[in-house]
């Protein structure tokens, strides 16, 4: 398999999950080795959070074995828009994907 990039996770996201909206974050300073996401998709409806992780691994199960580190935020299209609200009313932009644990948005000890 071809090295994985923000941009092939972003397309088998949106296709295999037909997702709706898709954010996706390369945690290792561009090699491709650790990635956070945010997928929103009406399929997880009526899911449990478990669920909907099963559903995505399965769905990117080729690419997430071909990286380190891998965590998704999984949303309808109701919870974020909910929760887009609630940070706008808050003071903050919209809820993205988490960058905990990471320097500057990209995980410590990795290089470019």
């Amino acid at each position: 398999m071809a090295q994985i990039t923000d941009d092939s996770l972003r397309s088998a996201i949106t296709e295999r999950l037909q997702a709706v909206h898709v954010e996706v974050t390369d945690m290792s300073g561009g090699c491709g080795q650790a990635f956070t996401t945010l997928i929103i998709s009406p399929q997880f409806q009526g899911l449990t959070s478990l669920k909907r992780h099963r559903l995505v691994n399965a769905a990117l199960k080729d690419e997430i074995a071909a990286v380190h580190a891998w965590t998704a935020k999984c949303q309808t299209p109701d919870e974020w828009q909910r929760d887009k609200a609630k940070a706008e009313a808050d003071g903050g932009g919209a809820a993205g994907p988490s960058l905990a644990g990471t320097v500057g948005g990209h995980v410590e000890g990795t290089t470019q």
